[in-house]
């Protein structure tokens, strides 16, 4: 096919409803770069010979050592397809123009970014899945943030010939699959590498078809859970919601009136019902493709026919030729071909499972669809046949060249078959036309939820502003809202504007047309005024003007004509990777960058202007400038260099809000320091940080309070690529890399330091100066002889420390609320203070892990009801606890015990006031009054006369907090941060002598700063009175090996201090399963190079605990 040109893809970017934005999406090495290629093919931008061997867009060189994707590309393809309609006797041909951005995404872990950046700006999604690998099992129940490495298939991997009874889904599979379903894009699932059931596993075509319907089976029942999930997030929303806005409304009276609300709640979400049949694959819809990359080739079972879809391309879905073969209508076998159903010879019916009675015969699509593809590959490839594969091709009516008759590469043939018969980029992109919605269609359901991600989606636009995002408005007159994803980075001198314009054979023409006419214009003007100013009266001779008439008239030619700029080399530039909602974008646009902080209740924050210097049109490796974009289209964007950091909503106007931030499934966890080998290098490698923070969209970059230059990764690999960035593009100077800084915890248990069963557990109580203390304890007095704290040290429940750690969310929603209400108390702004409460609750509420205040204390009482069983001491501590920490969300708890000291509970909402401790009865208390006030800073004080004349405990509250919260920030082992430990202060004496002198007051500063470092230091030798204990992260390892190599896995794990867990042998399958720990301190190079060829492994990363 002739290459499409620019020109025509553009001139399709104002019909909306024929544009298509769709991204790949896929595990590693599963197919996505040559099914890229295969449609790159179609427009003529490479050879169909090249596909899967050029891997056209993985322009960088590591990506094309490695083989894998690193980088999401987005490049725009043209589609054609041919109708016929009759009129009359004539038949006439309707041409339907398609635009198609495409986005190649990668599937290794450590680049899941990348496919979150994608999603985003996508409407639909092709989903690959190997046929051969599939989606495991195993590991169904994964945690969001999971780390998966996949070594690539060996070539020594010992086939099996039986088909597997489980089939193995990928963990990244799973990610892509809920990124697509949390975007609301709507996916298209390809069943890839077939040919490997055939080549490989030399499965039947009966057991092949088995084993596709079990993968589909478990790829509809991971989507099931995610729509099962949301339903239940949606009624939990919705009822703390109204719960909450009665509760500040003043409409919730009691306990009863609650349990009646959650009953009638429960009852009305019992009876709410939702088809959900529309979220899965089946192939009788047209939503599952049946591929092989590789090979050139795909189908679908049902389709609709066109008359032709490009030049050179003519072909039939499998349902439209067996209609004609046996006489059948054609919507009749789109329901038959896929699934349970037989057809009878005997009496050319289609039978149901139940009325074969006993008789063998094969499903349709068994006999009509993969026992041709087989015997394709049986008589090319397997066992060639030169006289059978002569008559498939006469059959098929195919036009074979004799080279590639006689070509002794069977591959050749077999893709020169398949790609007239089953052209895989024809049914890949008519299936994109038929099932994935246009922008115009997917805004309607993927706007209202990424504009109130935390409320129920809108039925109809409240606004005008919402009114032209709905439908995508590109009017002039309507608002520009886009929003860019990620920012990437290229050299400036590859940008189109300043490459040198390859001019056509008509353009030099002209060119040297003008050069010429301009050349005679100038002679004949310097013939005119030849005797004016070259000649002397009565000489034949010239006089040449001076030197410095030269100089002169060469400076005022330089000035007249503007200086060009020379592109450096070796700068980058950043190009923003978007998508446009609403409105038409032009160069010379003055647009609001609005931050992910940006509120269009202060519309002077968080936002910032910008002139859109650049437009371009995304082709893979290459841009091409624009002038305009209209809604619908995703593009690249210059001139936000400085605005955009990782992603941002463009506007024009600043009542729009801020498009929801996209969630990324790997959380950086590789931590490295950073220095330059040569010091005076500072500089570069600080610019270097700055351009690869904004170029990358999953990469953290930190400055130490050391001074140390830290950046996060997702991985080694993903570590590997910054550094290769740094140092050949951002920073240009050789980096000194630390080794990989891995998280530690520190902790305390009840267990000797040494596990035998001669050596009892530690003691709760302990002799001490002849007196009898508990465990843990620890008094010390501040260098000024003030103040004595007494401390004590607890190691938490396991459960508790667990309940803390999943919902550290939840304790930062309640504390962003606190801020919030006592912000606008400040302020005496009620009525906007209660707006802001429900604001914030309600992002609390639509928030992941995030639950509401009461139902989170019930939910940690209970957990620490289950530990009072063996511990009195948990008995009612939920009133006691101060704060949490460290950040004040962590998993370690600071209790108030101190007698004659008694302050608000971290759970309540009224403050209780105390006297001052010296002289304060425990029993007296301020009767509780109505009140809002929530920060610490707003404590009930002691009465004035006190406040003037002395001092109490409640003027050292802040600092007791403030050394807890930098005791468990950084322990007494390794300065990492504590974890499971639980610190109650039993008591607080302060000096009476001193506290009511006038001095103590004046000196308050210096004597919190002394009650800060002493309460440190307090909670460390605290620390230390139990057996402490280092906690490593863990990765939980799915390893799936042949057993003849099972005993050098074992040794490989060993070596690594790794635990096994579980193993066992997958029932017909050679392989075995095995399940194992090992930390992620010893896991850098775990899986590469240390294994045997065929194994699968897979790692989740679990937080020390």
């Amino acid at each position: 096919m002739p290459a499409v040109t620019p020109a025509q893809l553009v001139s399709l970017h104002k019909d909306r409803s024929h544009i298509r934005n769709i991204c790949i999406l896929a595990h590693v090495d599963h197919g996505k770069t040559t099914l890229s290629d295969s449609l790159l093919a179609s427009n003529g931008i490479i050879s169909a010979k090249l596909a899967g061997k050029i891997r056209y867009l993985d322009s960088r060189e590591d990506e094309q050592q490695r083989g894998i994707t690193m980088q999401a590309s987005g490049i725009s393809l043209y589609f054609n397809i041919i109708n016929t309609a009759s009129e009359g006797e004539e038949q006439k041909v309707i041409p339907n123009e398609y635009l198609i951005n495409l986005i190649d995404s990668p599937g290794h872990v450590d680049f899941s970014s990348e496919v979150s950046t994608a999603s985003r700006l996508c409407d639909g999604a092709l989903v690959l899945v190997d046929a051969v690998e599939g989606v495991c099992t195993q590991v169904l129940n994964l945690p969001k943030n999971c780390l998966i490495v996949r070594r690539r298939r060996h070539a020594t991997a010992p086939p099996t010939t039986h088909p597997p009874c489980s089939v193995p889904i990928h963990t990244q599979t799973i990610t892509v699959l809920r990124q697509a379903w949390t975007e609301n894009v709507r996916p298209v699932l390809v069943l890839n590498k077939i040919d490997r059931l055939v080549t490989e596993l030399k499965l039947t075509p009966i057991e092949a078809y088995v084993h596709m319907t079990k993968i589909l089976e478990q790829v509809n029942a991971i989507t099931a859970t995610f729509f099962t999930g949301d339903r239940m997030e949606d009624e939990a929303r919705r009822m703390e919601q109204n719960k909450m806005r009665k509760k500040l409304a003043g409409e919730v009276a009691g306990g009863e009136d609650e349990a009646g609300e959650l009953e009638n709640g429960m009852f009305d979400w019992n009876l709410e019902e939702r088809d959900d049949s529309h979220i899965y694959f089946d192939p009788a819809l047209g939503n599952v493709i049946f591929s092989s990359a590789i090979d050139g080739w795909a189908f679908r079972s049902v389709g609709i026919f066109y008359a032709s879809f490009a030049p050179g391309f003519s072909v039939q879905q499998f349902a439209t030729i067996f209609a004609q073969r046996l006489g059948f209508k054609e919507s009749v076998l789109r329901k038959c071909l896929w699934g349970d159903f037989y057809f009878d010879p005997k009496t050319k019916r289609v039978l149901g499972h139940k009325h074969l009675k006993g008789r063998a015969l094969k499903p349709m699509f068994v006999q009509f669809v993969l026992e041709n593809v087989w015997a394709i590959y049986e008589n090319v490839v397997l066992n060639p046949n030169r006289e059978k594969t002569e008559k498939i091709v006469a059959t098929l009516n195919l036009k074979i060249l004799p080279r590639d008759m006689k070509s002794k590469d069977t591959r050749t043939l077999l893709t020169a078959i398949f790609s007239q018969w089953l052209p895989l980029s024809t049914a890949v992109l008519v299936c994109v036309v038929e099932q994935l919605p246009s922008p115009e269609e997917a805004q309607r359901t993927r706007l209202p939820k990424m504009l109130y991600p935390h409320a129920e989606p809108l039925s109809e636009p409240q606004t005008a502003l919402e009114r032209a995002l709905f439908d995508c408005d590109a009017g002039d007159d309507a608002p520009v809202v886009a929003y860019v994803s990620k920012m990437f980075a290229m050299p400036e001198h590859m940008l189109p504007e300043n490459k040198r314009k390859q001019l056509t054979a008509e353009e030099l023409r002209e060119r040297g047309r003008l050069q010429r006419a301009a050349l005679k214009a100038g002679q004949d003007a310097a013939g005119e005024s030849a005797s004016e100013s070259g000649y002397i009266a009565g000489d034949d001779v010239p006089v040449s003007p001076s030197p410095a008439a030269k100089s002169t008239e060469v400076s005022s030619t330089a000035e007249s004509q503007p200086p060009v700029a020379t592109p450096d080399p070796s700068r980058e530039i950043l190009i923003g990777f978007a998508r446009l909602y609403s409105g038409t974008v032009r160069v010379g646009h003055k647009l609001w960058v609005l931050g992910p902080k940006y509120d269009p209740a202060h519309p002077d924050r968080h936002c910032s202007e910008i002139t859109v210097e650049n437009l371009y049109l995304l082709m893979g490796r290459d841009l091409t400038t624009l002038q305009e974009v209209p809604a619908g289209n995703v593009f690249g964007i210059g001139g936000l260099e400085g605005h955009v950091l990782k992603n941002g909503t463009l506007a024009s106007t600043k009542e729009c809000k801020n498009l929801a931030s996209v969630s990324l499934e790997s959380a950086p966890i590789v931590r490295v320091a950073l220095e330059p080998t040569d010091p005076s290098n500072m500089h570069k490698l600080t610019e270097g940080l700055h351009l690869l923070n904004q170029a990358d969209s999953c990469v953290q970059v930190m400055l130490q309070e050391t001074g140390e230059h830290v950046i996060l990764t997702a991985g080694e690999l993903h570590l590997e690529r910054c550094l290769k960035d740094l140092r050949e593009r951002f920073a240009k100077c050789e980096i000194q890399v630390s080794p990989p800084i891995v998280p530690f915890r520190e902790s305390i248990v009840t267990a000797a330091i040494t596990r035998s069963p001669t050596i009892p557990d530690l003691p709760a109580f302990k002799e001490k100066d002849g007196v009898s203390q508990p465990c843990g304890l620890v008094i010390i007095t501040t260098p000024n002889k003030l103040t004595t704290l007494h401390v004590r040290a607890i190691p938490l429940p396991a459960n508790v420390t667990q309940f803390l750690m999943q919902n550290a969310a939840t304790i930062k929603a309640i504390l962003d609320e606190r801020a919030a209400r006592t912000s606008a108390r400040r302020a005496d702004e009620e009525e906007e203070g209660a707006e802001a409460r429900v604001a914030v609750v309600a992002a609390a509420i639509g928030t992941e892990k995030v639950i509401e205040i009461e139902e989170f204390k019930s939910m940690l009482t209970k957990e620490f009801e289950s530990a009072a069983g063996s511990d009195a001491l948990w008995s009612g501590i939920i009133d006691q606890i101060w704060s949490f920490g460290p950040k004040r969300v962590g998993p370690n708890i600071l209790i108030n015990r101190a007698s004659g000291h008694s302050r608000r509970s971290f759970f309540r909402t009224t403050p209780v006031s105390d006297k001052p401790a010296a002289v304060a009865a425990p029993s007296e208390s301020r009767p509780e009054t109505p009140t809002t006030a929530l920060d610490e800073e707003d404590e009930v004080v002691a009465d004035a006369a006190t406040r003037q004349t002395g001092l109490t405990v409640r003027d050292l509250d802040q600092a007791i907090q403030t050394g807890f919260q930098l005791a468990t920030i950084a322990g007494p082992l390794c300065a990492e941060p504590m974890i499971g430990v639980c610190y109650v202060i039993e008591d607080v004496v302060i000096n009476v002598a001193e506290a009511q002198s006038g001095d103590a007051r004046a000196k308050l500063g210096q004597i919190q700063g002394q009650v800060i470092s002493a309460m440190k230091e307090v909670c460390r030798q605290a620390f230390l009175e139990w057996s402490p204990r280092l906690s490593l992260a863990m990765y939980t390892c799915d390893i799936q090996t042949s057993a003849d190599v099972l005993g050098k896995v074992y040794g490989v794990l060993s070596k690594r201090r790794g635990r096994i867990i579980s193993e066992e042998l997958k029932e017909g399958t050679p392989f075995w399963q095995i399940q194992a720990q090992l930390p992620v301190v010893e896991s850098f190079g775990f899986a590469d190079g240390e294994f045997p060829g065929g194994y699968h492994l897979s790692k989740r990363f679990q937080t020390a605990a």
